[in-house]
């Protein structure tokens, strides 16, 4: 997962967070789906642009509804609540260093019911370990309209 903070929401916040995902990817050869909503700075060709040039197909809602972006909105929320980030802080700095502990909480200690009750980073490191998905198994990526 990649993530970035800073006190603006230009496309280059984007375009880091997505370069901290690449970099940090363990299965690079697999093909790669990036889901977003229609905000603006996933829109821009800048951001699309590199995407593409690292191998990742874009996916967009239709319509700006939450709904369609469920897992990333309930991944928001959880960080946001549990994890103390709904509150306004006004330092980059420490928003940054608290939004780094929280993900990595998140990744390394909560469990997951959806996961059988196993933390993400154990299962993503781990591919034999089987898991609830809530995709349907018949999508062809090759057929797929963006």
């Amino acid at each position: 997962m990649g993530y970035k903070l800073d006190n603006h929401i230009r496309t280059s916040l984007c375009t880091d967070a997505l370069a901290m995902a690449i970099k940090n990817r363990k299965y690079p050869t697999k093909k790669l789906i990036h889901h977003s909503d229609r905000g603006l700075q996933y829109c821009n060709p800048k951001y699309t642009e590199f995407a593409e040039n690292n191998g990742i197909t874009m996916s967009m809602t239709e319509k700006y509804d939450p709904y369609e972006n469920a897992i990333a909105e309930r991944i928001n929320r959880t960080l946001k609540y549990e994890y103390g980030l709904k509150q306004i802080i006004k330092n980059t700095d420490i928003t940054q260093e608290i939004t780094k502990q929280a993900v990595y909480i998140y990744n390394n200690f909560r469990t997951h019911f959806s996961l059988g009750l196993r933390k993400p980073a154990e299962v993503h490191l781990n591919p034999n370990i089987k898991y609830k998905s809530y995709r349907r198994n018949n999508v062809n990526l090759p057929e797929l309209t963006i």
